[in-house]
């Protein structure tokens, strides 16, 4: 037999209703609070890490640029050292040079780039005149694992022509 609801019965199924809605509130509320803690713990976190490798990077710093500079002169040592050969390897290029002068402050070293993300290695460049004539321009370039190693004669080659400036342009010497 079903019985007719009344105000009790009727306002029990509201309240219930009520309570269940409110509970998936608190819920929800509970949850996006975890969120955002976490969130905020997170970002926390990353500060300090950050924080800790500025002072890191400031401690090494100065011991790095030592290091470097110790490094550069290592490397260019070892080119006066090879002076002869470079040399040589410049007059091979063409008959017409006689004298070959390196500017030694013209030591570069770049990254270079081969079209794949990890990159191509370093190349070291010197760059100097040939027959004691300031219009010409040359540069020798020498293929390094890392930026940190010592040149090798056997790795030495010219990426680009010798040139001579001639009528306001650059033009390739032969």
């Amino acid at each position: 037999m079903i019985r007719p609801l009344d105000n009790e019965r009727c306002n029990r199924g509201i309240t219930f209703k009520r309570n269940k809605i409110m509970r998936k509130q608190i819920n929800n509320l509970i949850i996006a609070l975890a969120f955002i803690s976490t969130l905020g713990c997170l970002v926390g976190c990353v500060k300090k890490e950050r924080e800790k490798s500025r002072q890191a990077q400031t401690v090494t710093s100065s011991t790095t640029k030592e290091d470097k500079e110790a490094i550069k002169q290592k490397q260019l040592a070892y080119l006066k050292e090879h002076e002869k050969e470079i040399v040589d390897f410049v007059k091979a290029q063409s008959p017409k040079i006689e004298s070959v002068q390196i500017d030694w402050n013209s030591m570069v070293i770049e990254e270079s780039g081969n079209g794949t993300p990890q990159g191509g290695g370093y190349n070291l460049s010197i760059s100097g005149k040939i027959n004691q004539l300031e219009n010409t321009k040359f540069s020798v370039d020498f293929y390094l694992e890392d930026q940190n190693s010592i040149p090798t004669i056997k790795k030495m080659g010219m990426l680009n022509d010798i040139y001579i400036e001639e009528n306001g342009g650059w033009k390739i010497f032969s």
